[in-house]
């Protein structure tokens, strides 16, 4: 009987644990989701500059009383323009404030973003070099991290805002900072 060369079960196997650890990774409560170093710490600090004359974000401001969003955005971003409804309606509905982090952008085309698609800010910045996304473990625009009053990180939503999200993530942590 001829016997089978060790080399010809090496690629089965090989196969067979890497399905095992795929199989493995989507076992995870939601796999489009990525993960966050900063949920449940403290917001890294700002290295931001005002944008234009519009009111400004601080350290202060994040680390203030009550529960709040932090949105980095742009006015290149496709997706941004597509959550921006939903950050206007949480703003005017919920009572959030939302500190807004422009990222890499011109300023004017930031401006005129804001001008022709209303601005639902509580404070606005920019962050010209990408420090402070950077910092906060930004993956791309748009991202929005909900923060509590003690400027802990409680919640992180990569992509735009939408109905699902809200449903999911923000409102949930906005409710269980709010203690409702």
């Amino acid at each position: 009987m001829a016997r089978l060369p060790i080399l010809a079960i090496v690629p089965p196997v090989i196969f067979l644990g890497l399905a095992g650890l795929f199989y493995a990774g989507m076992q995870r409560e939601d796999p489009d989701g990525l993960p966050s170093a900063f949920v449940g710490r403290e917001a890294p600090q700002l290295s931001v500059l005002a944008l234009g004359d519009l009111e400004g974000v601080t350290d202060a401001d994040i680390d203030a009383d009550g529960v709040k969003l932090v949105n980095f955005w742009a006015s290149w971003c496709a997706p941004c323009r597509v959550e921006h409804p939903n950050l206007e309606a949480l703003a005017e509905e919920e009572g959030v404030p939302i500190y807004g982090i422009n990222y890499k952008d011109d300023p004017d085309n930031a401006l005129n973003f804001l001008d022709e698609l209303g601005n639902p800010y509580a404070g606005t910045a920019q962050d010209a070099s990408g420090r402070t996304a950077r910092d906060w473990g930004v993956y791309g625009v748009p991202e929005t991290f909900v923060v509590d009053g003690e400027g802990r990180v409680l919640a992180r939503v990569a992509g735009p805002v939408t109905q699902r999200t809200l449903e999911r993530t923000i409102l949930p942590a906005l409710a269980e900072a709010r203690g409702d």
